[in-house]
């Protein structure tokens, strides 16, 4: 029997997340690669780190972050491949079309996630499950990339569906499933809740989602804002927030451009005229809270003959330095040397941050991996001792500080007199 999934009251949304999104893509263009351990390394040398890897490589105990010099004791068949970036967006962008012929209620989260109001079509008649398992279906075979949906009443309990059961995965979550399907988690799995927010929720005994979904709201009011009663909300599966297709597209690009005093061929003037478009964009994209991946430079001649060049980067950038330094380049590479009567920096296709997918930079991974290579040897001595006399003779900084802050926690919850239970009956979908 079919199961069903329509709600008397409410919304039906569904979260689309392209599983394991670079290994996935670079499988998919390339069919000798299907069923081995493929990865891809920001840097192909022996310091690389791993960007992405496919299930098959994760069978090995590999993962990403890890040293491309790791996973090959762990897999001497594995596959590595360079970063490709553009085929990662275009790829992304056919996808997204795909998504737009299901229902026109799309709304674009990231470079491989996105959500779907499907409420309109519930209403028709039209199963929800059935839609995302053809949907599924339709993504393998036309794209070759596995996804896993994710089905919910409202946004984040969709999200939360489509991160149990991956690759390839359709979980739902009801309103009902949320005590024993959300709660049993750390708090640090509730989406939106990020390293240092799970920290300062520790430190008051907040352990798993169902603490922070039981704990009086002026609490978290008090040490996290506006955001803590957010996240309060969301432990208990409350999101009003819409499927907004207009979110990627309300803001496009962000730019300025000023009208020289004089046309002038001096370079210094005219950089200096772009370093303070850059800070003016940079202030503006900032108040926007919005990134850009593609910087482009307007340059009109004193004849008015007027050129655009743009650069793509492979991380979204916001800051000044960093728009300036590209606009230089571009500058220094098209201008032709003649007069110059109006410059102009924009950010295009510009996403939102949070929503905005960082590629990690290839330098830092080099940089990143030379500085876990240099602790390694002290971690293996660390470790040995621990094997020997156990795991409580070493103790980082860190470990007594979570110690301390357990303390202060259990103290915190006994003064405020809340009674925070565990429910560690875990059931699957």
């Amino acid at each position: 029997m079919t199961q069903q999934f329509h709600p008397r009251n409410g919304r039906v949304v569904a979260h689309v997340d392209c599983n394991s999104y670079f290994a996935a893509v670079e499988i998919a263009n390339d069919s000798s690669l299907d069923g081995k351990p493929v990865v891809v390394a920001g840097n192909l040398k022996r310091n690389g780190i791993i960007i992405a890897a496919s299930y098959k490589a994760r069978e090995y105990g590999i993962y990403t972050t890890q040293l491309l010099s790791q996973a090959k004791k762990l897999c001497k068949d594995l596959v590595v491949k360079a970063p490709n970036f553009d085929l990662y967006r275009e790829t992304s962008a056919k996808i997204f079309d795909f998504l737009s012929t299901i229902t026109e209620e799309i709304e674009i989260a990231s470079i491989d996630e996105s959500y779907l109001d499907l409420t309109e079509l519930a209403k028709q008649g039209m199963n929800p499950i059935e839609i995302a398992k053809k949907g599924k279906m339709d993504i393998l075979e036309m794209f070759g990339i596995p996804t896993s949906w994710g089905i919910g009443p409202n946004k984040v309990l969709a999200k939360h569906a489509s991160d149990w059961k991956k690759p390839n995965g359709l979980t739902i979550i009801r309103r009902r499933d949320i005590p024993h399907m959300l709660w049993p988690k750390p708090v640090s799995e509730l989406h939106g809740c990020g390293e240092k927010t799970a920290e300062k929720l520790s430190n008051i005994g907040v352990k798993t989602i169902e603490d922070l979904a039981k704990i009086d709201e002026r609490i978290v009011l008090s040490i996290l804002g506006k955001n803590g009663v957010m996240l309060k909300n969301w432990a208990n599966g409350i999101d009003n927030r819409p499927v907004d297709k207009e979110k990627a597209l309300s803001i496009t690009t962000v730019g300025n451009s000023t009208t020289l005093q004089v046309n002038t061929a001096e370079e210094r003037v005219l950089l200096e005229t772009f370093k303070s478009l850059a800070e003016s964009v940079s202030r503006r994209m900032k108040a926007k809270k919005v990134v850009t991946y593609t910087v482009q430079i307007t340059i009109r001649y004193s004849d008015f003959k007027t050129i655009t060049r743009s650069k793509t980067l492979i991380n979204p950038v916001v800051e000044a330095g960093e728009l300036f330094q590209c606009a230089m380049q571009l500058f220094h590479k098209h201008w032709s040397g003649d007069s110059v009567r109006l410059l102009g920096i924009s950010a295009q296709n510009v996403l939102e941050e949070r929503e905005a997918v960082k590629q990690l930079d290839l330098f830092d991974f080099e940089a990143d991996a030379k500085e876990v290579e240099k602790k390694e040897p002290l971690l293996q001595v660390m470790e040995q001792l621990k094997m020997k006399f156990g795991t409580s003779i070493i103790q980082t900084g860190a470990d007594l500080v979570q110690k301390q802050a357990k303390t202060a926690g259990d103290t915190f919850k006994f003064r405020y007199g809340q009674p925070i239970g565990k429910n560690n009956d875990k059931q699957k979908f």
